[in-house]
Formats: C-alpha cells, structure tokens, sequence
C-alpha cells in the first residue's frame, strides 16, 4: 500500500519563495548603488570640465564659477594653440585609421576565411601584440627612425601609427567577420563574383556594426595616443593636440586649468562627431540575422 507524497500548501510555498525574492532584490539594490556610484566617477570629471572652462579662475575643484566668462575660450581660439593641433590629429589618425582598418578587414578575412599552416602560429603572434605595450618598443622605434632619416616626418609617424594598431584592428575585426556565414558568400561566388568584390559588397554591408565598433576604437586609441607623436615627431606646427597638451603647464609646474578644460571640450569634439556618424551602425546589429536557413 503506497501512501500520496504531502503535497505542499500555498502559504508553504511563498515562505520557500520570500527568501529568494528578498535575496533577488538585496542583489539589485546593490547593483544599482555600484553602477550610480560607477556613473557618478564618470559625471564628476565631465562635469568639472565644463564647468572649468566657464571660469576664469578655475582649480581643480568642481565647482561652478562665481562669474560666467567666456575668456578661456577666446585665449585658446587661436591657429597656434587649437586649430592646427586639431587639424595635426585629424590628419595623423584619420589617414592611420584608414590604413589601420583597411589592412585589418584583408588580414581578418584572410585569418576567418582560410586554413593555412601559418595560420595559428600568426594568430597567436597577434593576440600576443594586443598586449605589448607601445612603450616597450618606442627607444628601439626612434633609433630606427633616426639611422633612416624619418624622425620629425608626418607620413612615417601615420605609418607606425597604424602599423603599431594593426594587431588589436585585426584582432577585433576577424570575430566580427567570423560571424558571417560563408553560404552567402558562397552565392556570390557562383554569380562571379570574386574576393575582393565579396569583400566590398557582402561581407562589409553585414559586418557594418562590427566594422562601426573596430574603427571607433582604433581612432580613440589613436587620438589620445601621447608617446608616439611626441617622440616621432619633433617640429611644433607638426604636433597633434595629445601632445599640445601639457603646454598649458607652465614651467614652474602652475597650470591654466580654465584654459585646459576648454580645449579638452574641443579635443572631445571630433570622438563625438565619429560616435554620432557612425553610432546609427552600433544599434543595427547583424544584418544577415535570418537570412541562412538551417
């Protein structure tokens, strides 16, 4: 004779659940106070940056300024201090990052698409250069660039530039091409298309978020990237704005704090501009979702 299992009552069953759900909502209660505290360090330095350029007396207090000036901006608006610094980094890293992303899209396509005896030996040798840092190999760089006669020159600084991001460039750009099926470039292929036109007209079209997200960050690397330039390159109309930088300190260690978050708020500028452009490929995520049936 077999008894019936007791079966549990309702009340029983929410004195098992009360546990859970209190634990569940310590746990995002907690979350919430780590990210609020996690903005709240991103927001206090934005916030000291443009309240800083407002004031003419500015320290390294975040505080708003007693009187609202626009002096710190008229100071800087000049060719010598903003404009041509500018102008030196868009040309340093916008030519570097073409080149960058260029070389990387062929590398990865190469490294994604075909099986070659090299092929792990080489990515292993690129995993292992994401993680070198740049300063490691500056000394032996610039005495390299100085037996060949190439220091203080922008298109050999733009070289290094996108030569020193390649490895991260391909790195990143060879999982978002990974992810596209090669059934579909497949039927390009039986309509003649051959690689370089798959590349352009396949393969980029669906990879466009990832392609967004690889040369954003090349560029930002890029851009606030101080060593390079300031050891390649030695004439002050040829140096971009990361180096410009620490003119603002004056000799004797005081710094124009006004006048350095004004500038920072054009230095910001053209990383917005690029996130903006580009920020419409970041939400579209992969456009051949669907489009290979099982």
């Amino acid at each position: 004779m077999t008894t019936a299992a007791p079966t549990k009552t309702r009340a029983q069953n929410d004195r098992l659940d009360k546990p859970h759900t209190a634990r569940g909502r310590l746990a995002s209660v907690l979350s919430s106070i780590v990210i609020a505290l996690i903005s709240v360090s991103f927001a206090i330095p934005i916030l000291w940056v443009v309240l800083a350029s407002f004031d003419t007396e500015a320290t390294l207090a975040v505080k708003a300024p007693k009187t609202w000036s626009l002096g710190n901006y008229q100071a800087i608006w000049n060719e010598q201090t903003t404009f041509r610094p500018l102008l030196n980094s868009l040309v340093l890293c916008g030519f570097a990052t073409i080149i960058t992303m260029t070389v990387a899209v062929l590398c990865a396509y190469a490294f994604s698409r075909y099986r070659f005896r090299a092929r792990r030996p080489l990515l292993m040798g690129i995993l292992f250069s994401t993680g070198l840092p740049i300063t490691a190999i500056m000394i032996p760089v610039y005495s390299m660039f100085v037996q060949v006669n190439l220091v203080d020159s922008m298109p050999a600084a733009i070289l290094f530039l996108a030569t020193s991001s390649l490895p991260y460039a391909i790195f990143l750009t060879k999982g978002f091409i990974d992810s596209v099926p090669v059934e579909i470039e497949e039927s390009a292929w039986t309509e003649g298309a051959g690689v370089v036109r798959t590349i352009l007209s396949v393969v980029l079209p669906l990879m466009k978020s990832g392609l967004a997200v690889a040369t954003i960050f090349t560029f930002v690397g890029m851009w606030g990237n101080f060593f390079v330039p300031f050891m390649l390159l030695l004439s002050p109309e040829k140096l971009p704005a990361a180096v410009t930088l620490y003119t603002f300190s004056s000799q004797y260690g005081q710094v124009a704090y006004g006048q350095l978050a004004a500038f920072s708020i054009f230095y910001s500028a053209p990383i917005v501009v690029l996130y903006l452009a580009l920020g419409r490929s970041l939400g579209t995520g992969f456009a051949a979702a669907g489009g290979v049936k099982g």
